[in-house]
């Protein structure tokens, strides 16, 4: 649970990456990302580490560390593949293929192409639970694949053939701020990001009626985040900003904002 600062809306917030809308199935693979390198490709691939909960941050940085090598291997141990570091072909097919038990912006990009088929039973939430490996299931069957819930590439593919057409629009929302801080507070979000550890994502709470989750937001003053949850008091065109610090929330008040959603 996160602390309501007096003015501020009630609701629950993810860590996450801010990283480009994509259009289509991940890049990565294509070419080898190793280590000292920087990119979008190594930003991606940092977001299937944490679905896959082997990188230990909520923020991609784009840079290719010794924390995302070790990340790395620790994959490529896992699935027996040469421990080198390198995010190769095998490696990042490895990552991309979604199951039961990920988490994050990846599986989020899943949900939202399952909801253009109708098969998502609710708003998107970042967590591939039980519901989201039916739905998949369900999918499989309908295109004649191999119903096993597990969503690889050529299930990912033929979800994308009905991928609606990458949407920019701007408007003026109802802003507040919030902190993981207080006395009985747990910090941790729905899909078990802990923002009292990794309290340097940012990260905004959002209807999803008005703004899909998932979708990149650059809000007036705040900077470029990721619609990462939904609160039950927040309402058509309201946000909640997170903030690492009370007196921030505090500073930031309630206030209109200019935002961009590129969905």
């Amino acid at each position: 649970m996160f602390k309501k600062v007096n003015f501020a809306l009630g609701t629950l917030l993810i860590g996450a990456a801010v990283i480009s809308p994509a259009n289509s199935y991940a890049a990565i693979g294509d070419t080898p990302i190793k280590p000292g390198s920087s990119s979008n490709d190594v930003k991606e691939l940092q977001e299937y580490l944490m679905a896959k909960h082997v990188f230990p941050y909520t923020k991609a940085t784009g840079y290719f560390g010794s924390i995302t090598e070790k990340s790395v291997k620790e994959i490529q141990k896992k699935y027996h593949l040469k421990e080198d570091g390198i995010a190769g072909k095998k490696t990042a097919g490895i990552l991309k293929i979604l199951r039961k038990g990920d988490m994050g912006r990846p599986v989020i990009k899943l949900q939202r192409l399952l909801s253009e088929w109708d098969l998502l039973n609710g708003s998107p939430d970042g967590l591939y639970g039980a519901s989201t490996a039916d739905a998949v299931k369900r999918f499989q069957k309908k295109k004649g694949l191999a119903a096993d819930g597990i969503a690889g590439p050529k299930t990912m593919a033929k979800l994308a053939e009905k991928q609606a057409k990458k949407q920019v629009k701007t408007m003026t929302v109802t802003s507040t701020a919030y902190t993981a801080n207080c006395q009985g507070c747990s910090g941790v979000t729905k899909i078990g990001m802990d923002l009292k550890k990794y309290s340097s994502g940012k990260v905004i709470a959002v209807d999803p009626d008005v703004i899909p989750l998932g979708s990149v937001v650059e809000v007036e003053g705040y900077g470029k985040a990721i619609a990462g949850d939904i609160g039950g008091a927040i309402n058509g065109k309201e946000i909640d900003v997170f903030t690492a610090e009370n007196h921030d929330a505090m500073k930031w008040g309630r206030k209109p904002v200019k935002i961009t959603v590129y969905e």
